[in-house]
């Protein structure tokens, strides 16, 4: 399957589209993100790196991400040029925080990825090639914290 299909069926899944201003809230602004992540599972699943938010009203956040999960799942897989697209929030702060997935994998030597995340109305749908071995489809979590400096 490719990246699109898979990022289409997960969204289809969890019932996530992009949310519509309403009338006297703040503008809303769409935000990007590009990630790294390295990581592992065998019926679990860990991995950890980190990106950058931009917005295009100008703000950024350099990020940390961490996802955790379980499932039927096996394989190891790094994330070079992940990249991330959220639905429209208020501000950049609006994208830290617990986001809850539903995923689908496919791959050897080069894994494609798309998951997408949800966190109460904030939506992030992630795609990504790297390199690894991998197949299975879980469910997970992943947290998005302001990197350290």
């Amino acid at each position: 399957m490719t990246r699109k299909l898979l990022l289409v069926l997960a969204v289809s899944a969890l019932g996530v589209w992009p949310r519509i201003a309403v009338a006297g809230e703040s503008a809303l602004v769409k935000c990007s993100m590009t990630f790294s992540l390295k990581g592992w599972s065998a019926i679990y699943k860990t991995a950890s790196g980190g990106g950058k938010v931009t917005c295009e009203n100008g703000q950024s956040l350099p990020v940390k991400l961490t996802v955790h999960g379980g499932g039927l799942t096996f394989g190891k897989m790094d994330i070079l040029e992940g990249k991330g697209e959220f639905s429209a929030v208020k501000s950049v702060d609006e994208v830290l925080g617990h986001f809850v997935a539903a995923e689908a994998s496919a791959g050897a030597v080069k894994a494609s990825e798309a998951a997408v995340y949800t966190k109460g109305e904030v939506s992030l749908a992630l795609t990504g090639t790297g390199r690894g071995v991998g197949l299975g489809i879980d469910f997970g979590k992943l947290d998005i914290e302001r990197a350290r400096k």
